[in-house]
């Protein structure tokens, strides 16, 4: 879950409006992390600028459901559930946009399991063996068919299906790369896959076969780990009166 704060930095309502969000996460019994974003800072992200100050998006989606005007920057006024205006969003419309976002599936954490289920099937098809010896067909029959399972010489066969899940495998690792963790998976992703070809079916070496699997689980499993925005920091503005509220509060 990402809460993030767009504000001007000339905004009366800023303060007012992070004592919001720690109220929010405090009575959630969550520990108050937020980001924040000014206007004018050349790193702000474009989708954010079109928003009025202050403004607080969970997980990029508005807690008072508005939508960004996309053009030049504004000051922001709010309706209570009295309908007198107010400055700043209500902790109801905060607290109501943090209990919905954990409710919500996390596209991360289906799209970790999509690229590790997608090399499955070249492991699984790697660690098959091929069966070149004729004369050991029959005791593979043999032993198959004491399971009821008929007995089919699969080897004509190993070596398409296996490099077609590999690129296959490969393509999830290239497919939106540049917002995830970049291309240097893909890249580790090619060289595992050249050296579980050439281990199975070139040099008949587990050794060179077993690393490319490695690498390979080492290439998806980098490529699904979340990228974390910013370093955490304590924010000096979060701390009321009194004891302070534990927070990590990231800019």
């Amino acid at each position: 879950m990402t809460v993030e704060l767009v504000y001007d930095k000339d905004c009366p309502n800023v303060k007012s409006t992070r004592m919001q969000i720690i109220h929010a996460f405090n009575q959630l019994n969550l520990t108050p992390k937020w980001s924040e974003w000014d206007h004018e800072d050349p790193e702000c992200p474009k989708h954010l600028k079109g928003y009025g100050s202050p403004t607080i998006l969970v997980d990029r989606k508005d807690v008072s459901e508005m939508k960004s005007n996309g053009n030049e920057n504004c000051c922001r006024l709010y309706t209570d559930q009295d309908g007198r205006i107010k400055g700043v969003p209500s902790v109801e419309e905060i607290q109501s946009s943090l209990i919905k976002a954990m409710n919500t599936p996390k596209q991360g954490i289906i799209s970790t399991g999509k690229n590790i289920f997608s090399v499955l099937p070249s492991i699984g098809l790697a660690l098959l063996p091929k069966l070149t010896c004729p004369a050991c067909w029959p005791a593979y029959a043999g032993i198959l068919s004491s399971f009821g399972i008929t007995f089919v010489n699969y080897t004509p066969y190993l070596f398409p299906l296996t490099a077609v899940f590999l690129i296959f495998a490969l393509f999830t690792l290239f497919y939106k790369a540049s917002s995830r963790r970049g291309y240097k998976p893909f890249l580790l992703g090619i060289v595992s896959t050249i050296l579980v070809l050439m281990g199975k079916f070139l040099f008949s070496s587990d050794e060179i076969m077993y690393s490319g699997l490695v690498l390979l689980s080492i290439s998806t499993i980098w490529n699904s780990i979340p990228i974390r925005k910013s370093d955490s920091s304590t924010c000096p503005a979060c701390v009321s009166t009194g004891n302070p509220i534990p927070l990590s509060h990231e800019r």
